[in-house]
C-alpha cells in the first residue's frame, strides 16, 4: 500500500494501525522517539509528506523522534511510557513539548519529569508542563505551579491559571493563584 502522505497524521496512523495493528505502531512510534531507525516507510506513516526532507537529507534530525511521540497520541501500549518519559528530557524543544502533550492524553504518571520542564527555556515546554501537571500532578507538584503566574510569556501564565484551576478541582484541595 502507498502511504497517505497528504492525509492527515491522525488519518495516517489510522490507517497504519489497520495494517499493522496498533501494538505495532506504537512500539514502532517509541522505537523512533528513542531514536532508534524504523525504515523509510514508517517514517513516511508518521510524518507524513514532512518526513520527505528528512529522507532526502534534512539536517533537523530530531523530526523522527517528534513524530514518533506524536504518533503516540493516535496509537498507544503502555510499554511505549518509558520512552515518553525518556523524551522528556530530550535536546530538541518540540520533542519535550510532544512528549509533554503525549503524558496529557494518556494521563502517565511522571510529575517529577514535568515538573523539571517548569524552569525550561522554551515558553511553549512550560506551558505543555503546566496543562500536563493539572491532570497527573499531586498538590506537591502542582504548587510548583504557583511561579509560572508571572512567567514573562502571557501563553505560559494562561496555561499555569488554568492547570490550578483544574487541579484544584480534581485534587478537590485549594491551591492558592
Amino acid at each position: 500500500m502507498t502511504v497517505p502522505i497528504e492525509a492527515s497524521p491522525a488519518e495516517r496512523i489510522a490507517m497504519a494501525i489497520g495494517l499493522l495493528g496498533e501494538p505495532v505502531v506504537a512500539e514502532r512510534a517509541a522505537a523512533l522517539l528513542r531514536g532508534e531507525d524504523q525504515g523509510d516507510e514508517f517514517l513516511l506513516w508518521v510524518g507524513g509528506r514532512h518526513a520527505q526532507g528528512v529522507l532526502n537529507g534534512d539536517p533537523a534530525m530530531y523530526w523522527p523522534q517528534v513524530w514518533g511521540a506524536r504518533a503516540l497520541l493516535y496509537a498507544w501500549d503502555d510499554r511505549a511510557g518509558a520512552a515518553v518519559e525518556h523524551g522528556l528530557g530530550h535536546d530538541a524543544w518540540r520533542v519535550r513539548e510532544m512528549c509533554g502533550k503525549v503524558i496529557v492524553a494518556r494521563e502517565l504518571a511522571y510529575p517529577d519529569a514535568i515538573v523539571a520542564l517548569l524552569s525550561d527555556d522554551v515558553p511553549r515546554v512550560r506551558a505543555v508542563a503546566a496543562r500536563a501537571l493539572a491532570s497527573i500532578g499531586e498538590y506537591e507538584h502542582v504548587v510548583q505551579l504557583q511561579p509560572l503566574l508571572v512567567d514573562p510569556e502571557v501563553m505560559v501564565r494562561r496555561a499555569a491559571e488554568r492547570a490550578l484551576h483544574t487541579a484544584s478541582t480534581r485534587l478537590d484541595r485549594q491551591i492558592d493563584i
